[in-house]
């Protein structure tokens, strides 16, 4: 395979696990569903998740059924690339670590868009920024109440940022695979 055709399936297969990891994090963190943007994730993923909603049900706040199809994606994105050569077990192990680095890099990449935001547009509501707050608040929240109050400087996203790119580095690379 070409690097330009892995590199065209690995964004094709990010976004789709992206889609529906996003679907999972939007009723984990207990995000506005009435959100345009919500509004748009649910109705991409739909209709893969709602099959497997019939054999994998919702448990409290956790749409598992979502979860599993963007670990589903990641094994098929692996078995894409590496054409056959691990196991069945190996495949789950390297799908689970494929969805761990959507879900970091999509955590960093929001994170460091809201900061930006906060510089750019205070004050400014638009449902973008205020659904990444919200999906961000979960991670924000233990390090807001760790560190110290410094007025009107927030320095919780910097320390998110930075163990949010620890974890980045120290995930393996899909493309070590191949």
């Amino acid at each position: 395979m070409t690097q330009t055709l892995i590199l065209v399936i690995d964004l094709i297969m990010r976004l789709a696990t992206l889609l529906f990891l996003v679907r999972f994090l939007l009723q984990a963190s207990g995000a506005d569903f009435y959100n345009p943007i919500s509004q748009a994730v649910i109705k991409g993923s739909d209709p893969l998740a709602s099959v497997f909603r019939k054999f994998l049900p919702a448990t409290g706040k956790f749409d598992l059924a979502s979860l599993l199809l963007a670990v589903i994606m990641g094994i098929v994105f692996i078995a894409i690339i590496s054409m056959g050569r691990y196991t069945i077990s190996q495949y789950a192990v390297f799908g689970v670590v494929r969805v761990l680095s959507v879900l970091v890099d999509f955590y960093w990449w929001s994170m460091l868009i809201v900061v930006i935001a906060s510089f750019v547009s205070q004050g400014n509501s638009h449902p973008g920024l205020s659904l990444l707050e919200q999906l961000l608040e979960p991670l924000i929240k233990p390090v807001r109440s760790i560190l110290p109050s410094m007025g009107p400087l927030d320095f919780s996203p910097m320390v998110v940022i930075l163990a949010l790119s620890i974890a980045q580095r120290s995930l393996p690379n899909a493309y070590s695979l191949i």
